[in-house]
């Protein structure tokens, strides 16, 4: 990476004073006389922003020097509780880690800096949104004790961008299977009581099956990030990858960029196995018949590229007695996921209530 690229500052084009990008306006605004000026995307011949798709199988053999670096200076820390590496402005002194909020941050150096995203969705939501996002989720959560809704925890949201590795393949799949189909014959028995009775004894006839799909796999989505709870980021998503931006960093100013932990490689090895896992049960729907069994794929993959993207969340991490729990909101479609815990009180008086209920329904049945 080339000095000049490494020192690239946004600079407020009315007084010079450096710029940092605001989800709410979306654009770049100066904190001290608070003009906007846009982040300046690369474009193509059309006019159309350059979103690129790369070569997977290329990539791995050969990963390429100019790729890598954020493109403007950063520094990077190691959370020693959560393992997170935050990456931020070299001006920004970071106390506490953006994921975790523990104190134990060490200075982080990579051997080789990070393959740079080249695409990201630019953070829609803005504070005061997640902030009220936040409140109406904890009104909802009605086993939540009364003084955590109460307070709603809303002063220690983060924004940031997190790491994401996409996929595309084309895959034909041939599958053999026995087909299994369902008859029925009539079989006499005698009960408990010594009476003769019939009853439909139901058999399967086996028959081989062969068939072929072809499908290809758009975006899917392979998260790269260790400090986001991967459970609640899955109910978050999806990140809507049609609307990408191409990357700019002027996109990411004043904002906590997490570095990816999952590499090319693990990412690729994942998606793999997802996109395996998919086309089985793409050829198991196909099977004709009642039921199957011995189901053999044989999958053939084309055309497989990847990107490298940043996708924007609000994170709530806290601690409510000796736990930590943490919340999850997508900064792109303001979809809400977290943990929090639960009153004993509230779900004992539930409990109770409910089994009032029931007894009262069975005192009205047998009268």
């Amino acid at each position: 990476m080339s000095d000049v690229t490494a020192q690239k500052k946004f600079a407020c084009p009315a007084c010079g004073a450096e710029a940092n990008w605001d989800p709410g306006r979306q654009a770049l605004i100066c904190p001290f006389c608070g003009t906007n000026s846009p982040a300046q995307l690369e474009l193509n011949a059309s006019g159309d922003q350059v979103i690129r798709e790369h070569d997977l199988g290329s990539t791995l053999r050969n990963l390429g020097e100019d790729r890598r670096g954020w493109q403007a200076k950063k520094t990077s820390v190691k959370c020693q509780s959560c393992q997170a590496i935050s990456v931020f402005d070299a001006e920004r002194i970071g106390q506490r880690c953006d994921f975790c909020g523990s104190t134990a941050l060490v200075p982080y150096e990579e051997i080789k800096e990070a393959i740079r995203p080249e695409s990201l969705l630019p953070m829609k939501l803005n504070e005061a949104q997640v902030r009220d996002s936040i409140r109406q989720w904890y009104r909802t959560r009605w086993f939540a004790p009364n003084r955590l809704r109460n307070k709603a925890l809303t002063d220690t949201t983060h924004g940031l961008y997190i790491p994401y590795w996409t996929f595309d393949a084309q895959v034909h799949a041939d599958w053999t299977a026995e087909s299994g189909y369902y008859y029925y014959t009539t079989e006499t028995y005698r009960d408990a009581q010594g009476r003769m009775k019939t009853r439909q004894v139901r058999h399967i006839r086996w028959q081989p099956s062969a068939g072929s799909v072809d499908h290809f796999f758009d975006d899917e989505l392979v998260a790269a990030s260790k400090g986001v709870d991967p459970a609640l980021l899955k109910r978050v998503e999806p990140f809507p990858t049609k609307e990408l931006t191409a990357y700019n960093p002027g996109f990411l100013a004043g904002w906590v960029v997490e570095r990816y932990q999952i590499d090319l490689v693990g990412a690729a090895q994942h998606a793999r196995e997802s996109m395996t896992s998919q086309i089985h049960q793409m050829c198991a729907a196909r099977v004709p018949g009642d039921t199957h069994r011995n189901l053999r794929v044989q999958a053939d993959f084309s055309g497989q590229t990847f990107k490298h993207i940043l996708a924007p969340v609000w994170l709530l991490a806290y601690d409510y007695g000796r736990r930590r729990f943490q919340v999850v909101i997508n900064g792109y479609t303001g979809a809400i996921a977290g943990r929090y815990p639960k009153s004993w009180i509230k779900i004992t008086l539930a409990l109770l209530a409910l089994s009032a209920l029931v007894g009262i329904v069975v005192v009205l049945a047998n009268r």
